[in-house]
């Protein structure tokens, strides 16, 4: 499966349903491995932040996103919304802080991006495979469950313990359900609850319109005159338990949304997936501790399995496009091909040659690769991740400053085909690059280390 944009820039604009701040958005086409990031175009140097739930700051009625340089509110229904298109890289600007809540549901959203339609990029869609049961429970009763299967599916289960909203549940059994089955469900909450926000000055741009409100009790004429007045909206009633006559789209449409928001925050992985998840009481706060398992899970596996390559597919740099980014030139010009390179990580290959000049010495009759030059290909491939983040790459050279960690497990002999993989430990800041490397040699683990390293100009 490959990895896709959309065709083009699409334009929404509306409220934030909490801050009640009026903003302007664009999603824009993205190159491969971008992954989903969002601009805040009217701040200085107009700064980015990457959809990943290691940026998730709090969970308060809605999921919110904050860096060393800003910040983003409310991002669930669009996530679900480019989740929900199996889109992989967009850059989403916007000029203020909160993304508009439009209706209340994704159903805005997924019609634009269906509309202006998809690009098929060459690179590989990032797919996260659950290969064994995981769970997590919460404090009250929630449950998620992710489970081994040929595709990816949601279920989702509530229970209020209320006679307006009686237990529900809904499902997706595949994405391109989305959009027909999921995304005009709309957010809701309890009359009691909204008092509530209303109290702490929240849902600044929340009106009956865009929420279903769901009443338990009689609603006094005195509560009608308050909502009226906030809502500015008079003859505010209540048919069947939903405030202001509001007809629902689906029966269980309140289960519908919560897996729309599931959905959206299970994006925050940063990586499609294989199988069966089932929730029971989902709520943002836990949909994203569940999410931060998957990923720890998801890494380490990522980082004691070797990288899947098709051979039979172009590089995305031959030594010949290497030699525009590395100083390095024969023969110490080690590696052989850039595989993949991601924000945060990079993938390269060793072709071991039987006829390179260290074999001749190292050892005559058992010729084996010195570790050393293993760590030095290694540090090529990472050499190419760092420099790849500056302009005019030719005009820097990049050094070695401490090496940790190197571990040695299996021999390396001509003939064998060495896969790098090598993660970012902490992002590149002032030219320094810290990375953990890993090589692989037939599926099996044969050296590792921890790099540091530094880029200069020449």
């Amino acid at each position: 499966m490959k990895q896709r944009t959309i065709k083009n820039t699409i334009e929404f604009e509306g409220k934030g349903i909490h801050t009640g701040v009026y903003t302007k958005m664009k999603l824009i086409p993205a190159k491969e491995n971008t992954g989903i990031l969002f601009r805040r175009t009217e701040l200085k140097d107009q700064p980015y932040i990457e959809a990943n739930v290691d940026n998730v700051i709090s969970t308060n009625r809605s999921t919110n996103l904050k860096n060393e340089a800003t910040s983003i509110n409310t991002v669930e229904h669009i996530l679900a919304s480019i989740t929900g298109s199996s889109i992989d890289n967009v850059i989403i600007e916007m000029d203020n802080i909160e993304v508009p809540i439009l209706d209340g549901s994704a159903k805005d959203f997924t019609s634009l991006i269906e509309e202006t339609g998809y690009v098929e990029q060459n690179a590989n869609k990032k797919i996260f495979e659950i290969k064994r049961k995981i769970m997590y429970t919460g404090d009250n009763g929630e449950e998620f469950i992710a489970e081994p299967n040929e595709s990816f599916s949601i279920i989702t289960h509530i229970d209020y313990n209320s006679q307006a909203l009686p237990a529900q549940s809904a499902e997706l059994l595949k994405l391109s359900d989305f959009k027909h089955q999921i995304s005009e469900s709309r957010t809701f909450c309890f009359l009691h609850e909204l008092e509530m926000l209303l109290e702490n000055n929240l849902i600044k741009g929340g009106d009956v319109n865009n929420a279903i409100v769901i009443v338990e009790d009689e609603i006094t004429e005195e509560k009608k005159n308050f909502l009226s007045n906030i809502f500015k909206k008079k003859n505010i009633g209540m048919n069947v338990g939903i405030l202001n006559n509001l007809t629902l789209r689906y029966q269980n449409e309140p289960a519908r949304h919560k897996l729309l928001d599931v959905l959206g925050d299970l994006t925050l992985l940063g990586s499609s997936i294989k199988g069966k998840i089932t929730v029971t009481k989902p709520g943002h706060t836990n949909n994203v501790k569940f999410t931060k398992k998957l990923k720890n899970i998801m890494e380490e596996e990522r980082r004691n399995s070797s990288p899947h390559i098709n051979f039979k597919k172009q590089p995305l740099y031959n030594q010949q496009k290497i030699k525009n980014i590395l100083p390095h030139r024969e023969p110490f010009l080690l590696i052989d091909e850039i595989r993949e390179i991601g924000p945060d990580f990079i993938i390269g290959v060793k072709f071991v040659n039987k006829k390179e000049e260290y074999f001749k010495g190292h050892f005559p009759g058992e010729p084996v690769m010195p570790g050393v030059l293993q760590l030095e290909t290694m540090a090529q491939a990472g050499g190419v991740l760092i420099l790849n983040t500056v302009n005019n790459p030719e005009e820097y050279l990049t050094y070695f400053l401490k090496i940790d960690n190197a571990k040695f497990k299996q021999k390396v002999v001509p003939g064998d085909i060495l896969i790098f993989r090598l993660d970012l430990i902490s992002p590149i800041r002032r030219g320094l690059c810290h990375m953990h490397g890993k090589g692989f040699v037939n599926n099996q683990l044969v050296v590792e280390a921890d790099l540091l390293a530094q880029i200069t100009k020449k």
